[in-house]
């Protein structure tokens, strides 16, 4: 039976093991770039911040001490509820891929106990390495897991791996159900000391101790060294006959036997012979190797402390030998390029080439592999190929330079040559066993033609000069076009012998009946052995070629030092254009490494196939988009030259101009200037287009698409560059320094836009479309990313829909503590310029005025000019950050207020004592200055707090107004059809919604609430909303509420004052630092977040107040007596929070008298 027949339970265990392997390490690769940074604690303000909370291994020492630290702080808990609530998904994914190392370890063993206890019937250990599919399984799985803990390692550092266990543990260890103990996982993977870090030292014992934290049994490691020392377990030798390239063929299995060797680290140091065996036969002329997916090691560096292993590679590493090897790489590189170069220098291979010289050119490509594979690994900086900090490695790759003239551009020469000749002989391989029995068929005709031809000439029916007629000829060559066509393509060996014996007949035939004299005869004959010729190398042409050529063109092992040439590349492609289609063949010969990983779980039909290669192929896909972007790159360089000349040397035509004014206007130099530099920019995209569109893994990559998103990434990060370096501000801006700031950011992305409209048609690209598209990401992520420091779940960037991997945002350090990005620091500007403590809005104006020189500070024009220079998305992003903080401060507030009445026992007194002396009952309080001044002092603490909130939510409303009013204003004149399709929509769908609650019975118009947020979205964007009207907050029920705004508001009413001029509550002084505008808009904003009955109880209790001072004035005043101060402010106050909060004048009456109204008003 075959072992990995789907009815064989043991090969199938073992196989769907070693896919899983295999999907692991995709798994933690793929994780690794989502460790959120907080784990790394790289910073001090980040160990300052996070420290106490994120924990490593000394955590389960004194679990119980660590949880009572973090809980008795509120900092602390929030700090651990913030990272609990941002994280917990990807700390779960990430803990899930370790424990999976530890199932697959675990898995092993018993795969191996099974064998051993008989459970597999007639296997044994021993048996399934009698058998190729068998052995080959049971040494990938150990090399797999002995992978999995290098790359773990590697990728995650130790103390990393164990404050995410720990943080995992804390946050869902009990939640968790898994059948795996989380102490088994900690074993495993407790930090080892290692760090990737340039200038770190290797731990002592290091890997050995770690792969030795679960046994595995000491036969089937024997077993499997012993098998990947002795045997060509993949038989690779086949692709490779020659001699010289025994090390590149037995180089797969040679990374796999160094990862195993780590298993039995006696081996390494003290058996000699065996070491010098493996060095030998796997690493007599090579030293450097990739053990999985283009991870490199130096055996120099990795073998170190081993004495056996270091002594059996010193012959390896004798000058002689090192410079031996060099020197021949460098000959032969020089050689294979001017080789390669000529082939495809004669065009495309054609097939007669391919089917006469085909053993030729698959010996030239396997030399070039071979060469390749030894210049890159042996050459590549220490950074990457491994031993930085070794200054024997140093010194010997200082050699081979030196000795192999290293120069990256021959290497990428060769690279480049080898693949597209691969390339072309692949693609000619594919036509040609596709169209193999076509060719058969064709060939095969032609032969029987001309057979019969020859006998139909001797049968005297077909004349041709100096031929006599010949019966038994004629009858011969009838029979050897029946032999012809009896040849079977099926069967190629026997076809193969019967050719070559009719060719042989048709050469001796000439010979015996001396046929040469005529020549027509002797053409006639040579078409048939042609033709036959022609039949035996189509039956040539088989599967085995393309394996062979898949074999040899494997450049797995350059998967991350191809990163080197990427340099190079960009500067061929940025001299020609062209050269984009010939990179093509690089990609493709690299896509070809995606083999080695999916091979094992195609096999077993895993369900992780999909993810895998979706990958690999998107890391591929990443490279391709990093080596193309100079094409962007270059394209806005060029791009820059037309901004400038067209913003400063060209002169806008006017609409009508004289005739003698033409040749002022007419700038030819300056003209020609940017029809060069916009042919230049055409001719960069045009060499993107020549790229055809290639299935990279199994992602497809369209040029078109390549390029246009390299367009939109270049245009991001030079936008998002202006944006950041333009609305940078300094505390001592005033007014007008904004607003030139404004201005110079609006102009450099006019300049911007107008130039990238202008290239528009030459990239054959949408420009408007990609400039809006990417302008509005640009601004709702920065605005994501400033609400995350208000939110407790922080949005990552892999879980942003404004991020993406392809055309990421960059992002930048902060410039000052409190903002993240520019939209924060262009709001935090606007709010310090707009400050109530030391300016004043007048409503009526629409602008602020400094409080003490009555200067304008800022006008009403604040938000158009932030919307010419960052656009509609930007004052739309504005404009959320401002509703944002507006709620945050409103949660505060609540808070603080919930809060002090629930332990502050004076506040809690004031209000039970407040509660029957203010009830409805009475109307009027005696003594209202002592009763309202003694509650007052009491409560001065909380007032002060809830009135800075309420002037800070007041200002960021009256910025929202604003906002919201020019967002409007711009919608109606660029887009009046669409404000007035939106406007309509939302009157019909509250007139539904109203309709519904009067009568329940008909239907709720939006039972999912997809129409309402799709909608309310636009109404945002196009400034038709009530900021006012606006619930920010969930609130619970507060009775306290009304009498503490009383409070608050009867405390800030000595230092405000109606002004008639303003129509509106200004400060006495000046320097109260109170602005009565922003007061009742912050007031009105608190009430509205609460039932409306808390806004009833408040305007009674304010209208109790202007009562009670009235009436004690009266009673204690003589005939004539003036409104007082409190009963003329406190009226201005009721007045405008009942018009704001829409309460009527009817239900006012109920609370003040008649007459007092009309006094005010008079």
């Amino acid at each position: 039976m075959d072992f990995l027949a789907e009815n064989n339970v043991c090969g199938q265990t073992l196989l769907r093991l070693v896919a899983r392997g295999n999907a692991i390490i995709a798994e933690l690769m793929r994780l690794s770039d989502y460790v959120p940074q907080v784990f790394r604690l790289e910073t001090k303000t980040e160990q300052q911040k996070y420290g106490d909370v994120v924990l490593d291994f000394t955590y389960f020492k004194a679990s119980e001490g660590f949880n009572k630290k973090i809980e008795d702080s509120p900092a602390l808990l929030d700090i651990d509820d913030e990272i609990r609530e941002s994280h917990s998904s990807i700390l779960g994914r990430i803990y899930a891929a370790f424990e999976s190392i530890h199932r697959y370890v675990t898995d092993l063993n018993n795969f191996l106990q099974d064998l051993s206890e008989g459970t597999f019937i007639q296997r044994t250990l021993e048996n399934i390495f009698t058998n190729e599919d068998g052995k080959q399984l049971m040494c990938e799985a150990l090399y797999l897991y002995g992978v999995m803990l290098l790359v773990v390692d590697t990728l995650f550092t130790g103390v990393v791996r164990e404050r995410i266990i720990v943080a995992h543990h804390r946050y869902a260890g009990q939640k968790a159900s898994s059948d795996i103990n989380v102490d088994d996982v900690c074993k495993l993977l407790r930090s080892t000391g290692f760090s990737s870090l340039p200038g770190s030292r290797r731990p002592p014992s290091y890997p050995e101790d770690y792969f030795r934290r679960v046994e595995l049994p000491s036969n089937y490691l024997s077993l499997v060294l012993g098998h990947l020392r002795s045997d060509d377990i993949y038989h690779q030798v086949q692709a490779y006959p020659s001699p010289e390239h025994r090390s590149a063929a037995l180089a797969n299995q040679a990374a796999m036997l160094c990862v195993c060797l780590y298993f039995t680290p006696a081996t390494l140091h003290s058996q000699t012979a065996k070491m010098r065996e493996i060095v030998d036969k796997y690493f007599p002329d090579n030293w450097v190797l990739s053990y999985y997916m283009g991870m490199t090691v130096n055996l120099i560096d990795a073998w170190e402390p081993y004495k056996a292993a270091k002594q059996a590679l010193n012959n390896t590493l004798e000058v002689s030998n090192i410079k031996e090897q060099a020197s021949k790489v460098k000959v032969k590189m020089n050689k294979l390029v001017k080789q390669t170069d000529q082939l495809l220098a004669e065009g495309t291979i054609s097939e007669s080439r391919v089917l006469d010289h085909s053993n030729r050119i698959l010996n030239l490509l396997r030399e070039c592999n071979v060469t390749l594979r030894w210049a890159m690994l042996h050459a590549a900086t220490l950074q990457k190929s491994g031993g930085e900090g070794n200054k024997r490695c140093k010194a010997v790759r200082d050699q081979v330079v030196s000795d192999m003239q290293y120069t990256p551009m021959l290497v990428f020469r060769l690279m480049q040559s080898t693949a597209s000749l691969e390339h072309d002989l692949s693609q000619t391989y594919k036509r040609l066993i596709k169209e193999k029995s076509v060719r058969w068929d064709r060939y095969r005709k032609e032969a029987n033609e001309q057979a019969q031809e020859l006998s139909e000439v001797f049968a005297g029916s077909r004349p041709l000069a100096r031929v006599a007629k010949n019966d038994r000829l004629n009858r011969w060559f009838k029979d050897i076009g029946e032999q012809i066509l009896r040849l079977n393509l099926d069967e190629p060996d026997a076809a193969g012998r019967k050719i070559i014996q009719l060719i042989q007949a048709l050469k001796e035939v000439k010979e015996f009946h001396g046929l040469e004299s005529s020549a027509g005869v002797v053409q006639a004959v040579g078409d048939v052995v042609l033709a036959l010729q022609a039949l035996v190398k189509v039956a040539g042409v088989t599967e085995d070629d393309m394996v062979t050529l898949s074999l040899i063109s494997d450049l797995s092992y350059a998967w991350i030092l191809v990163d080197e040439y990427t340099p190079i590349m960009q500067s061929a492609i940025k001299k020609d254009a062209s050269h984009v289609a010939r990179m093509r063949a690089i990609f493709l010969k690299l896509s070809s490494g995606l083999d080695l990983p999916l091979l094992r779980i195609n096999q077993a039909r895993s369900p992780d196939l999909i993810s895998v290669s979706a990958y690999y192929s998107g890391e591929l896909v990443a490279y391709v988009r990093k080596v193309l972007q100079i094409i962007p790159e270059t394209m806005f360089g060029l791009l820059a030259k037309i901004i400038k000349l067209q913003t400063e040397k060209i002169k806008e035509v006017p609409t009508r101009l004289d005739k003698d004014k033409m040749r002022d206007f007419a700038q030819l130099p300056e003209r020609y200037q940017i029809a060069e530099l916009s042919h230049s920019v055409a001719v960069l995209a045009e060499g993107v287009a020549m790229m055809e569109t290639t299935l990279v893994g199994v992602v497809q990559v369209d040029p078109r698409r390549l390029l246009e998103d390299g367009v939109r990434r270049e245009l991001v990060s030079l936008v998002a560059q202006i944006l950041h370096d333009g609305l940078t501000f300094s505390t001592k801006i005033k007014g007008n320094d904004l607003y030139k700031r404004l201005t110079l950011v609006g102009q450099q992305m006019t300049g911007f836009r107008t130039s990238f409209e202008y290239i528009q048609d030459y990239i054959t690209m949408y420009g408007l479309k990609i400039w809006q598209e990417e302008m509005s990401r640009i601004i709702n992520y920065n605005v994501e990313q400033e609400c995350n420091q208000l939110l407790k779940k922080k949005i990552s960037d892999h879980e942003s829909i404004y991020q993406s991997v392809a055309i990421p945002i960059p992002k930048f350090p902060p410039m000052d503590s409190l903002s993240v990005n520019f939209i924060g620091r262009l709001v935090r500007e606007i709010l310090r310029i707009t400050d109530p403590k030391t300016t004043v809005y007048v409503s009526q104006l629409g602008s602020w005025y400094d409080s003490k020189t009555h200067s304008e500070v800022l006008s009403s024009s604040v938000m158009a000019k932030v919307e010419s220079s960052i656009s509609t998305a930007g004052l739309t992003g504005v404009d959320k950050l401002l509703a944002f903080l507006i709620v945050t401060e409103l949660q505060n507030l609540v808070h603080e207020i919930e809060e002090t009445c629930k332990k502050d026992s004076a506040v809690r007194e004031v209000v039970r004592v407040m509660s029957p002396q203010l009830s409805p009952n009475i109307h009027i309080v005696a003594q209202p200055l002592r009763q309202y001044v003694g509650w007052i002092q009491r409560t001065s603490r909380l007032s002060a707090y809830v009135i800075d909130r309420i002037m800070r939510v007041g200002q960021m409303q009256v910025l929202r107004l604003h906002a919201a009013n020019r967002l409007n204003s711009s919608c109606k004149f660029d887009a009046k059809y669409l404000a007035a399709a939106l406007n309509t929509m939302n009157e019909s769908l509250m007139v539904d919604v109203k309709q519904h609650y009067a009568d329940p019975t008909r239907p709720y118009p939006d039972n999912d609430g997809v129409l309402t947020s799709e909608l309310s979205i636009f109404l945002e964007w196009c400034g038709m909303t009530q900021p006012l009207d606006r619930i920010y907050v969930t609130t619970r029920p507060l009775p306290p509420l009304s009498f503490v705004l009383l409070l608050t508001v009867i405390t800030q009413v000595p230092k405000i004052h109606y002004t008639k001029s303003l129509g509106g509550l200004t400060g006495i002084k000046g320097s109260e630092g109170i602005d009565g505008e922003l007061m009742i808009v912050g007031l009105v904003t608190v009430l509205r977040q609460f039932h409306p009955d808390h806004t009833l109880r408040f305007i009674q209790l304010l209208a109790q107040y202007i009562t009670s001072h009235t009436a004690h004035v009266a009673s204690s005043g003589g005939k004539t007596v003036d409104i007082p101060h409190e009963a003329v402010t406190g009226l201005a106050l009721l007045l405008e929070v009942a018009k704001k909060m829409s309460v009527s004048v009817k239900t006012l009456s109920l609370y003040v008298p008649q007459h007092l109204l009309a006094a005010y008003n008079g």
